[in-house]
């Protein structure tokens, strides 16, 4: 019995590699480009890579609907995977698909014309308006590629595809980072556009992405696949939007409000003037690829937690959770002693301006930290996620992001007067809570007894 319960341990470790080292390397290269996209802008001054920085929190907030479409549609075909219902997940990531498209064309129409005002509540210095200005407007006008791309890559991941998903975004990525040099400075023939080029490269790039997820449909043996859908003749019905509401919308709520949260706290951070924002700029970026390990490990967790529970194995599901946060945990550990010895060497990368590099080095103890709990936290929002567990999950982030993050980054920042670093003591509390309260939801096993 013992080597049973060994050999069945070594093939659940063994499937969550399977699903989540794709996912890893996907976000990570993802992750990797948007770094070295900021590297080129950073060619072009302190001023464009704040501008940059002024857009990160409005795109975010205009793809939010996207992400609780994603989300929804994630757990959903991993359960129905789970319960080998390939006729429902296939109608299920159709009509995704289709709600996706129709919304994306329509909000991208809008965001585009209003981009200059948006920039404005944003904390936009009058040096850095034009630029974020121009740089919101190409990127959100054409935000339908990168929607449609999303939606067919949750539902992918959901179904435990995540190295088709790996290849779609490399290959995005890659087109994406040619463009930006040549585009941003002119090179071969090319014209010199600065951040417009960036923008550009960024559209031209989710464009390929784009058409190879769409691609990854055509398959006639995928258990996603429009082959199948045509000669099930499925179509976008009404139902399917109805249980994808019924996921999707708490976590809209959600994304909205921590969405307000977080661009509040781009305001704190713009406020304090163009050198910190670029320094604080850097820190997120340096952030955004912890995430993507994260991020890796969340994709398994949802893909094999859904999938458990549609199989009727609730304690499968709890083991793939352990096993992804034992990985988290060796990655969070490795992630925070390489930040302690590379501080100031990922900041001379960027600037040369030795106030930007001071500042940055002032930010790095919450930045490390910040790191560790992001990545555990992540791990068990995906367990939850993948369960069903929606619900929780949005209050968790709504109080934690626009309570927590945002009051004590105000406290610290503004009302102690510690500016910049006071601002990171309000991200370092955030993600500290939210993993704690995930950690300790996921302890008390509620989860594996949703429906969806």
């Amino acid at each position: 019995m013992p080597a049973v319960k060994h050999e069945i341990k070594r093939e659940m470790l063994s499937e969550t590699i399977r699903i989540a080292l794709p996912a890893i390397a996907e976000s990570l290269f993802t992750a990797i480009i948007g770094f070295v996209d900021s590297f080129m802008v950073s060619s072009l001054g302190a001023n464009a890579v704040a501008a940059i920085g002024l857009t990160n929190q409005p795109k975010y907030a205009g793809f939010t609907l996207f992400y609780a479409v994603n989300i929804a549609i994630a757990t959903l075909v991993a359960r129905r995977n789970g319960e080998k219902n390939r006729i429902g997940a296939n109608s299920l990531a159709l009509t995704a698909v289709t709600l996706a498209a129709l919304l994306s064309a329509a909000m991208g129409l809008l965001l585009a014309l209003f981009a200059a005002p948006i920039m404005r509540v944003c904390g936009a210095t009058p040096e850095t308006l034009e630029p974020s200005s121009a740089y919101y407007r190409i990127v959100m006008g054409c935000m339908l590629f990168s929607c449609i791309q999303m939606v067919v890559n949750a539902a992918q991941r959901g179904a435990g595809n995540t190295k088709i998903t790996m290849r779609t975004n490399m290959a995005a990525n890659l087109v994406n980072i040619i463009f930006d040099y040549l585009l941003i400075g002119g090179r071969f023939g090319f014209p010199a556009l600065g951040i417009r080029g960036a923008a550009i490269a960024t559209v031209i790039g989710t464009a390929v992405g784009c058409f190879i997820s769409l691609g990854s449909l055509l398959k006639k043996d995928g258990f996603l696949s429009i082959p199948f859908m045509r000669r099930e003749k499925l179509r976008a019905s009404r139902r399917d939007l109805g249980t994808i509401v019924h996921i999707g919308y708490p976590v809209a709520i959600e994304q909205i409000l921590t969405r307000v949260g977080l661009v509040a706290t781009s305001i704190l951070a713009a406020a304090c003037g163009n050198n910190a924002m670029a320094a604080h700029q850097v820190a997120m970026n340096i952030l955004v690829i912890s995430y993507a390990f994260g991020d890796g490990l969340q994709a398994a967790s949802v893909a094999l937690v859904g999938r458990s529970l549609g199989e009727g194995r609730p304690e499968a599901a709890k083991a793939y959770g352990k096993a992804c946060r034992n990985y988290g945990l060796v990655i969070s550990a490795a992630l925070a002693v390489l930040l302690a010895f590379s501080a100031r060497m990922l900041y001379s990368l960027f600037f040369r301006e030795e106030e930007i590099i001071a500042i940055g080095l002032r930010l790095m103890p919450s930045l490390i930290l910040t790191v560790v709990f992001q990545v555990l936290m992540v791990v068990y929002i995906g367990c939850l996620r993948g369960a069903g567990d929606i619900r929780y999950t949005t209050k968790v982030a709504i109080f934690s992001v626009v309570i927590i993050r945002t009051g004590v980054s105000f406290l610290f920042g503004n009302v102690l007067r510690l500016g910049i670093v006071g601002i990171w003591f309000g991200v370092l509390a955030d993600q500290f809570f939210r993993c704690l309260l995930g950690m300790l939801r996921f302890r008390s096993g509620k989860w594996s007894a949703i429906k969806v």
